[in-house]
């Protein structure tokens, strides 16, 4: 990843593979904290540096891909390599686990460097539509984000082709908005990752 990062220079205010690719900064678990060290999204609670103590977290998701930490109305990121550290801290200090939300997965499903069939949005649209999402919702949201994902994963070689996440919408749209803008993004964005299926 610092590799990519490097490769690419900002030029005449240009969106290049520096800012697209942000990372999610340095995490250190101890006995009962967390310590988050250069978090790169300034609207959350880890910003830019935090000492998360156990008894502030609400629930962790170790399911796939990078590791999710619920705090109050947030999601902080830490990278899968401490998946199974996570997962004692969380024994340990009697945390619940909850289970991977898919929302912005298959929403950003058509950016991802395969080809998107028919039958594939079909599919990602009915699993969106039993969370409460609605078809015009699902088709602005893919307008506001579709060009930022492109260039995210394209421009920057990044090719990924297996599964894009709200941690990768956060970093493509953190380079577009300014602060105020990105704030207003991320507490949206945050909302849709949230949605559960309707009774």
């Amino acid at each position: 990843m610092k590799f990519l990062k490097n490769i690419f220079k900002t030029y005449n205010g240009k969106i290049t593979a520096n800012n697209l690719l942000c990372g999610m900064g340095d995490s250190e678990i101890g006995k009962d904290t967390i310590l988050i060290k250069e978090y790169p999204f300034e609207p959350s609670i880890a910003y830019p540096e935090k000492l998360i103590k156990a008894s502030e977290i609400n629930s962790i998701c170790v399911d796939f891909g990078v590791l999710k930490i619920k705090i109050k109305d947030d999601i902080v990121f830490m990278s899968a390599e401490k998946k199974e550290q996570l997962k004692i801290f969380a024994e340990k200090n009697k945390i619940p686990l909850f289970a991977y939300s898919w929302n912005w997965d298959w929403i950003l499903e058509p950016y991802l460097d395969t080809e998107y069939t028919t039958e594939n949005d079909q599919l990602v649209t009915d699993r969106l539509l039993e969370n409460g999402f609605d078809k015009i919702e699902i088709n602005e949201i893919r307008k506001e984000v579709g060009k930022q994902m492109y260039s995210y994963n394209f421009d920057t070689m990044l090719w990924d082709w297996c599964s894009l996440s709200l941690i990768d919408v956060l970093s493509a749209m953190r380079a577009k908005y300014n602060k105020e803008d990105f704030r207003d993004f991320y507490t949206r964005a945050m909302k849709i990752e949230k949605r559960e299926k309707q009774n």
